[in-house]
């Protein structure tokens, strides 16, 4: 993987705070996805009231964390932007359509997403529904007509199918839970959370080295990465719901605690949690020691979701 680079100290990652980073660079390939999903659906005929939709959903903002990391992990095994481009847009499609399913009265029921109204308040929710549905099946239309390779193709699929399903399984864990009495609440947070959240996250990051051609060692290096970072992103959400503001998040806050979920925060307590955080960051840090710098905005998105504040 390139001569090896040792992971940073534990005192270096412990003194960075979300200030100390600069979002905008960090996640600029995001906006490159925003701009190829644009054209694809620009060129797609769809009715325009479902198109307008489909448009809100998307672009409302955020981060793009899912297609940074797909890009981010192409280029750290050889690969390029351009490369990344249609796993990055078709994961960031299906990471939309769970969004907009999730905020529906029958979910979450939720009025605010990224500081504007969810899309079944700014539309209604039959569209809502019909959005998100057709964010995911475009998705994989998308790989499948962007990727020529069709064994290639196939792979991807594979990866963001798997995902998918296991993330709404998640949901189920989450909301319509069925564990067994004897499973521990720890327990049943870590299956929540591995399906849940973790799961687009390790599909990002295993279909970048995937397209970026990487070889069997990398993917699984940059698999242990992803696991760790998955569990850990979910872990600051879930005490990003009992510390931030909702102006700071863009949405409501405490829900979790009002509907009597299993949090981290409520299982272990926050000073636990926050240790727990910091063991999962230093974990993925370990999973790249043997790739070169190529893999550095890795790491450095690795340190900015365990300090993040939205």
């Amino acid at each position: 993987m390139g001569a090896s680079t040792k992971t940073r100290s534990k005192d270096s990652a412990e003194l960075k705070s979300a200030a100390d980073f600069d979002v905008t660079a960090m996640t600029q390939p995001g906006r490159e996805v925003e701009a190829y999903i644009d054209a694809f659906l620009e060129h797609r005929p769809l009715p325009g009231n479902l198109r307008e939709a489909i448009r809100y959903g998307v672009f409302g903002g955020g981060k793009r964390l899912r297609p940074v990391l797909v890009v981010r992990t192409c280029e750290a095994v050889g690969g390029s932007l351009e490369d990344a481009m249609p796993p990055a847009a078709a994961i960031e499609l299906v990471h939309c359509f769970s969004l907009v399913h999730d905020d529906l009265p029958a979910m979450d029921d939720d009025d605010m997403r990224r500081g504007r109204p969810t899309l079944h308040k700014h539309a209604n929710e039959a569209m809502a529904i019909l959005a998100g549905d057709g964010m995911l099946s475009l998705a994989f239309e998308l790989i499948v007509t962007r990727v020529s390779d069709s064994q290639l193709a196939s792979q991807l699929v594979r990866e963001l199918s798997v995902a998918t399903s296991d993330m709404v399984a998640g949901q189920v864990y989450d909301t319509l839970p069925d564990f067994k009495d004897d499973v521990e609440p720890l327990d049943r947070l870590e299956v929540i959370h591995k399906h849940k959240t973790a799961a687009l996250l390790r599909a990002s990051c295993r279909m970048g080295a995937i397209i970026g051609g990487g070889t069997a060692q990398q993917l699984a290096a940059v698999t242990r990465y992803a696991d760790a970072i998955g569990l850990m992103f979910q872990i600051v959400d879930d005490l990003l719901d009992v510390t931030a503001t909702e102006e700071e998040l863009g949405k409501a806050t405490g829900k979790d605690a009002d509907k009597g979920k299993f949090t981290y925060p409520g299982v272990i307590g926050m000073d636990a949690s926050r240790k727990e955080v910091h063991r999962l960051q230093y974990e993925a840090r370990a999973a790249l020691e043997d790739f070169n710098q190529s893999a550095d905005a890795l790491r450095q998105l690795c340190d900015f979701m365990a300090v993040r504040r939205k």
